[in-house]
């Protein structure tokens, strides 16, 4: 186990549940690997205290920052003083960077990690019909960018339509020459279908689509890392569909959440 002593740097992760995340262990890992002084330990917040232990935290000297994640992507920006125009715009975050005076700077990067994640394990994006499931915090992130990734189109399935369409008008602010639709649960007809909502989380959630419209021609992404194989992704094997787990979204994200909460010699 790491030594850890009064001049270790601290840094967490803010979640609920708290138990699935694997945030921890790899920004650990990264912190040893550049031979980084700091540690990464999970926080147990719900909705209800989140202002609460956020006000901690700002208050905390030896605090370099935390990650953010289900469900308080989008409710931490109202916490925050600082967020690049590009994180208003998506309308939530996961990274909040603690400067030396307290202040809180967040920023998201879950779209762009996405989109690594996908590109570094040999799956193509640009030219290519892409449906979302989902218009929440992380879904926001990966809307925006797919378009900037280059699908030929997005379409954007959520149970409340109107935060699809709000999502839509978003995107379509930052790049106006995007095809953006909002959907139904029938994914058929694209070559890219992810799963952006935090369905596949718990035993027995619903599933996200309707996954009797699935074909052997499609891609199915996920973004939980935790069940790796999701209820999603196992029935996309059985109808066989080409899978890609949540994995490689965070791993592409560590020196990138690294260097967003200041790490020194964090890269991308």
């Amino acid at each position: 186990m790491k030594e850890i002593t009064g001049a270790t740097r601290m840094y967490g992760i803010v979640a609920d549940p708290i138990h699935h995340v694997k945030t921890p262990q790899r920004l650990n890992e990264y912190f040893d690997q550049i031979g980084h002084d700091g540690v990464c330990v999970p926080f147990h917040a719900t909705p209800d205290t989140l202002a609460t232990v956020v006000a901690g935290l700002r208050a905390l000297r030896n605090l370099g920052g935390f990650i953010v994640t289900v469900p308080h992507k989008t409710a931490i920006l109202a916490l925050v003083d600082e967020a690049s125009d590009a994180t208003k715009l998506i309308g939530a975050a996961n990274v909040v960077r603690r400067e030396a005076d307290g202040r809180l700077i967040a920023t998201m990067l879950d779209g762009e990690g996405f989109v690594r994640g996908v590109l570094g394990n040999g799956h193509e994006l640009k030219g290519k019909t892409a449906y979302l499931a989902g218009a929440g915090g992380a879904a926001n992130a990966i809307g925006f960018a797919l378009a900037q990734a280059g699908v030929a189109s997005l379409t954007i399935a959520n149970r409340t339509q109107a935060k699809a369409q709000d999502l839509k008008t978003r995107i379509l602010t930052l790049i106006p020459d995007a095809q953006i639709h909002v959907g139904t649960p029938d994914p058929s007809g694209h070559d890219v279908v992810v799963n952006a909502t935090s369905l596949g989380l718990a035993v027995g959630d619903a599933l996200p689509l309707d996954v009797s419209r699935l074909t052997p021609d499609q891609l199915v992404c996920e973004i939980i890392m935790q069940p790796r194989e999701t209820a999603l992704l196992q029935a996309a094997q059985a109808r066989g569909c080409r899978v890609h787990d949540g994995a490689p979204m965070l791993a592409s994200q560590i020196p990138l959440m690294a260097k967003a909460l200041g790490v020194p010699g964090a890269g991308d």
